[in-house]
């Protein structure tokens, strides 16, 4: 199978896997508009099953504040609890796998619906700038060298047609999809979780109010 044709599979299952996301409905996105909310969900997300002491911990919120939080986010399928992980006297809940979308057209029809996915986005983007910046503030000698080397953080701009963006987009998701499946249950020596951004969004004509 020649190259281009190989890429224009993966791509296609890409595409294929992504239209399968959980496209948050109304009222899971209104559950999720909450600022405690979205850094629990973030939490879940990146490392694994918890607690709500340990959230609480984690979160510097008393442990009746993340309780309460986690079974909002549960009412709506957000989360579930961990059942093999549950003892008689403590929960640990956890993010299903599979991805979520925010782009639910309905919910942007109405003022509301709006509104929570405004509140969403930008708390997902807050925490994810601010885990950024805390990598940086680190400093070079916050990581040992094999973490030096394959971090990266880097900005290009390129001129493209809305076509030629889509395409890139799902190469680049092909990528992060195949890394995810096949280290999403990884241990052992040396491994943390590693958060990967991929933002790719036109910028605005020149003249244009940002």
């Amino acid at each position: 199978m020649a190259e281009n044709e190989t890429d224009a599979a993966t791509m296609a299952r890409t595409e294929e896997r992504h239209n399968q996301d959980r496209v948050l409905d109304s009222g899971a996105l209104r559950a999720l508009a909450h600022p405690l909310r979205v850094k629990i969900y973030d939490i879940l997300s990146q490392y694994g099953p918890q607690t709500a002491s340990s959230l609480a911990e984690r979160l510097g919120e008393s442990s009746g504040s993340t309780s309460y939080h986690l079974r909002a986010l549960a009412k709506h399928d957000l989360i579930r609890e961990a059942e093999d992980r549950g003892t008689g006297r403590e929960r640990w809940w956890e993010r299903p796998v599979g991805g979520v979308s925010f782009g639910n057209p309905s919910a942007m029809t109405t003022p509301a619906g709006r509104a929570a996915t405004q509140v969403v986005m930008n708390e997902f983007l807050r925490n994810r700038n601010e885990q950024l910046l805390e990598f940086v503030n680190r400093g070079v000698g916050g990581e040992d060298e094999d973490w030096q080397e394959g971090t990266m953080i880097s900005t290009a701009t390129a001129r493209l047609t809305p076509e030629q963006s889509r395409e890139l987009s799902l190469k680049i998701m092909a990528l992060i999809d195949e890394a995810v499946e096949n280290h999403r249950n990884q241990t052992g020596e040396n491994v943390r979780p590693v958060t990967i951004r991929a933002d790719l969004f036109p910028l605005p004509q020149l003249g244009e109010r940002s």
